[in-house]
């Protein structure tokens, strides 16, 4: 029996703290396992990377930073980044923004690399 390989994106598009601080949690909890895990920061969920640039105390700012160090961050909704004005602080923070289907990351590219996707 072939054993499936743990390769997981979080998909975050909740823009609310406490769902994004669970989508950061899980990255780092998996990663712990020895899973290939990555997060795409999507919908209103892209306005918390300016939260986490503006304030350095933010309570998941430690978190926050640990996933950043760990390279887990694999990229920012191009569009959705435009929307919610918070293309500049994504800059800052040296995420990748990115966006082949209309300024949106497609699921299809990481589908056909064999990752699961799971969407909070």
């Amino acid at each position: 029996m072939k054993t499936m390989e743990k390769k997981f994106i979080l998909y975050s598009f909740n823009g609310e703290g406490m769902c994004f601080a669970h989508v950061l949690l899980n990255a780092m909890e998996m990663h712990g396992k020895g899973y290939d895990v990555l997060i795409v920061v999507e919908g209103s969920s892209v306005k918390m990377i300016k939260e986490f640039h503006e304030d350095e105390k933010h309570p998941f700012n430690d978190l926050y930073s640990k996933v950043k160090s760990a390279n887990l961050i694999h990229g920012v909704c191009l569009a959705c980044a435009t929307k919610m004005k918070v293309v500049e602080a994504v800059k800052a923070e040296k995420l990748p923004l990115i966006g082949s289907m209309s300024g949106h990351p497609p699921m299809s590219e990481f589908i056909d690399k064999g990752y699961q996707i799971i969407t909070f």
